[in-house]
């Protein structure tokens, strides 16, 4: 189901008309939480949900591996991967394959990765009540990110989960936080909004307790009608001692996973 196909992405346009669409995704989006809000307690603990007299919700992660042809890079594929989870078990996983139309371009990635990984969505039977994928949300040039481009146009509650900073500024240092840390990212001189305008968090999900060595935060992002806070206290809970939260570092090994099985039968081994 995608209720806004009108925004889609569309490999044909120009990177100006890129740009464009991105702006009108921006003006669509809804950056604040849904009326009743998400409960990030009761992502992974199905005490929570029950306490509140609902379902656990179901989450699902988002990510991709790449099919690449060194000697034509007209027949590169996207595998993109969805992992479904709910209350910390996994409940359907889908993957799809699908030709890459352009190359990468730095704020343009939706547009190279969004086509596969709307295909792969069509293929989950379950209906996830938030989404996280592998990518920045409105911590983005034209405040839409892969996570939000995505979930404006399937009109679902998002969160970019991004391993680096593609633009704002964190208010106060992020070198060597604490686990459970989030810091402010605010809008800078890069960012088609106000400048100081509150983009997200850094999170800061894991910690090695020895000081010779350190974790780097991820960079979480509101996507869609998820607010910031509420988009850091999600990837916090949901993550189980490693650095990204489970749903997403499970589509990441299920991408891997895919990729190999997939490349054996196109082989024909």
């Amino acid at each position: 189901m995608t209720p806004r196909p009108d925004l889609a992405p569309d490999a044909t346009l120009s990177r100006e008309e890129m740009e464009t669409l991105q702006r009108e995704i921006a003006d669509v989006a809804v950056f604040e939480d849904d009326d009743p809000p998400l409960e990030p307690e009761a992502l992974s603990n199905p005490l929570a949900a029950t306490a509140t007299g609902g379902e656990p919700p179901i989450v699902a992660g988002v990510d991709q591996s790449f099919l690449l042809d060194g000697e034509n890079e007209h027949d590169d594929r996207a595998l993109s991967a969805v992992v479904a989870m709910q209350a910390g078990e996994v409940i359907e996983r889908v993957f799809a394959v699908t030709p890459l139309e352009i190359p990468y371009i730095p704020g343009l990635l939706s547009f190279r990765e969004g086509r596969p990984i709307l295909d792969a969505l069509e293929e989950l039977s379950v209906e996830p009540d938030l989404y996280l994928f592998d990518g920045s949300g409105r911590i983005h040039f034209r405040q839409a990110g892969i996570a939000t481009h995505m979930g404006v146009v399937r009109d679902v509650p998002s969160i970019g989960v991004a391993k680096s900073l593609l633009c704002g500024v964190p208010r106060d240092d992020t070198e060597n936080l604490p686990a459970g840390t989030t810091v402010p990212i605010e809008a800078n001189e890069r960012v088609d909004a106000p400048e100081g305008t509150l983009l997200g968090y850094a999170v800061q999900t894991k910690q090695y307790e020895s000081s010779s060595r350190y974790v780097n935060p991820l960079y979480v992002s509101s996507g869609h009608r998820v607010g910031p806070e509420t988009a850091a206290d999600a990837v916090l809970a949901l993550s189980e001692g490693y650095k990204l939260p489970e749903p997403v570092r499970l589509a990441d090994s299920y991408a891997t996973e895919a990729k190999g099985e997939f490349v054996a039968v196109d082989e024909g081994e």
